[in-house]
Order: structure tokens, then C-alpha cells, then sequence
């Protein structure tokens, strides 16, 4: 069971479009959710009634998190990979991962991407007490929820003008709401980054990725003030360049920033599945 139904349903219709004119060419599909799939029972877990089985904690963005293992291995040896490492997918979809030993230990999103941290245009975590609450004062349903949930909070709910990070940084020194906004993001961010820092025991690795994680050094740089305690040292330098490794030599956790490629991981995965031999059609 994997229910995206922001994602799915167009994606179905270009499989079986493609399938009844070229049924002969093969089709393979390639799952965020896939990442994460070993993650320990209790991450997964969500604590709803029994009866509702493969109801559960499925986490997204797995190609791009799959991609920055490949680059820290590339770059800085097999052991930089397998160490307690936090992933930070931030961009208009936003999510983190703390992933151990090669495998995701946990994750923010959750059954669907609207779930974890607050992102451009969606919630992130919120209080299933407000489906009632507004369906009483408002007379919203499960689908203008739904689609609220989606399409009409995070960042542009908060400040009311834009889910563009970089619209809010220009505007926040006039503008209280778009300050808000991203300092909601960069709290609900660090304060993740506190707990899975639990999860694995220690950090030893924090990796930036995604559109606002690779370029917006001052976001990177307010959502590691206050993290010291962890041992995160940044090089305000290095950060305010963009450049790979913008911790500082003696910080015990290495920070970086890496371009995240999924689409890299897709060709590789496709042409992985073309090279066996009976791969069916």
C-alpha cells in the first residue's frame, strides 16, 4: 500500500497510456517510499487501531537520499556513508532522514508527504483534532481539508504572501509574518534534527540538499545556531559560499551541502533492472 494521492494518479495514467500503445516496451517504477522500507517496526508504526494493517509511516524522497550516500561515499569514503547521518531535503516538498549503517532509521514524512516539518505550501505535523474543529466552525470537508493540508499552508499560510524562501528573506526585515514563516521553518527544523540526533545516538554527519537546503546559506546557517551542543561547528565562510563542507575543520560533525541528482538515481536503477535477463513486460 503506498498512498500519495497528490503524486499517484497521474503517474498510473501515463503507465497504462504508455502500456496500451507500446505494450512491448518494458515499464519500471522507481519509489521515494523504497528508501525506507527497513526502517525499524517502531518508526514505521503509527499508533491507529489494529484493523487498519499497512497503515503506516512510509517517508518520501528516498532517490534524493539514496543519491547523497552515493556522493559521500564517492567523495569521502564507504565509512562517511555508514556513519549517523542526518539528511536534509529542504525545498518547496521538505523532509530530513536520519539514516544509519547505509538505512533510514527515520524519517518526517509520514503516510503521505504533507506530514514532518512545515514546507511551502503544506502543514507538515499538526493536530487531528482540527479536522473536527473546523468541520464544525467552518463546515470544511475531508477534501477542502485535504486540499488545504496541501495546497494552502506552510510558508504561505504563515505569511500570507509567498512560499518562497527566498520572497521571505527579502521581506522579513518589514514584514512580521514572513519573518514568522521562516523562523517557524527553521525551529520545526532544528528541533527535528534534536530528535533524531537521539534516535542515532549522535550525529556525525548533517547533509543540506534541495532547493533552499543547497542555496540559502543564511536558512542553513539559522537552522545550525544553537546545535553546538551537538557538535555542529559551522564556518560561516564557507557557508555564505555555498561550498561543500562548510563545518569547520574542529567541528566534531561534518556539515555539507550536496546537489541532490534523483534523476541520476533512477537512470541507474532503470538500466541495473535492463541489464537482467528476464525482466518482465
Amino acid at each position: 500500500m503506498d498512498y500519495a494521492p497528490e503524486h499517484l494518479p497521474a503517474a498510473i495514467e501515463m503507465l497504462q497510456f504508455c502500456r496500451e500503445r507500446h505494450s512491448h516496451i518494458p515499464q519500471l517504477a522507481c519509489f521515494d517510499t523504497a528508501f525506507h522500507r527497513d526502517m525499524p517496526a517502531v518508526a514505521r508504526m503509527l499508533p491507529l487501531p489494529r484493523r487498519f494493517e499497512g497503515v503506516e509511516r512510509y517517508g518520501f524522497h528516498g532517490l534524493s537520499y539514496s543519491f547523497l550516500l552515493q556522493e559521500l561515499e564517492r567523495s569521502f569514503g564507504p565509512e562517511a556513508a555508514s556513519g549517523r547521518l542526518v539528511l536534509a531535503h529542504l525545498g518547496n516538498g521538505a523532509s530530513l532522514a536520519a539514516v544509519q549503517g547505509r538505512s533510514s532509521v527515520d524519517t518526517t514524512m509520514s503516510f503521505t508527504p504533507a506530514a514532518g516539518i512545515p514546507m511551502g505550501t503544506r502543514t507538515g505535523d499538526i493536530d487531528p483534532g482540527l479536522v473536527r474543529f473546523l468541520a464544525q466552525t467552518e463546515g470544511m470537508d475531508a477534501k477542502r481539508f485535504d486540499y488545504m493540508v496541501n495546497h494552502e499552508s506552510g510558508l504561505l499560510a504563515v505569511s500570507g504572501t509567498s512560499s518562497d524562501v527566498r520572497d521571505l528573506l527579502a521581506t522579513e526585515a518589514v514584514d512580521h509574518r514572513a519573518a514568522d514563516a521562516v523562523n517557524l521553518f527553521c525551529y520545526r527544523i532544528r528541533q527535528t534534527i534534536g530528535g533524531f540526533a537521539a534516535v542515532l545516538g549522535g550525529i556525525d554527519r548533517l547533509v543540506f540538499t534541495g532547493g533552499i537546503g543547497e542555496n540559502a546559506p543564511v536558512i542553513r546557517g539559522r537552522i545550525c545556531a544553537g546545535l553546538e551542543f551537538l557538535g555542529i561547528d559551522l564556518d560561516q565562510g564557507r557557508n555564505a559560499q555555498g561550498k561543500a563542507m562548510i563545518s569547520k575543520p574542529s567541528s566534531a560533525v561534518s556539515v555539507h551541502v550536496i546537489a541532490t541528482d534523483e534523476e541520476a538515481v533512477i537512470a541507474e536503477a532503470i538500466n541495473a533492472h535492463l541489464q537482467q535477463e528476464d525482466l518482465p513486460s
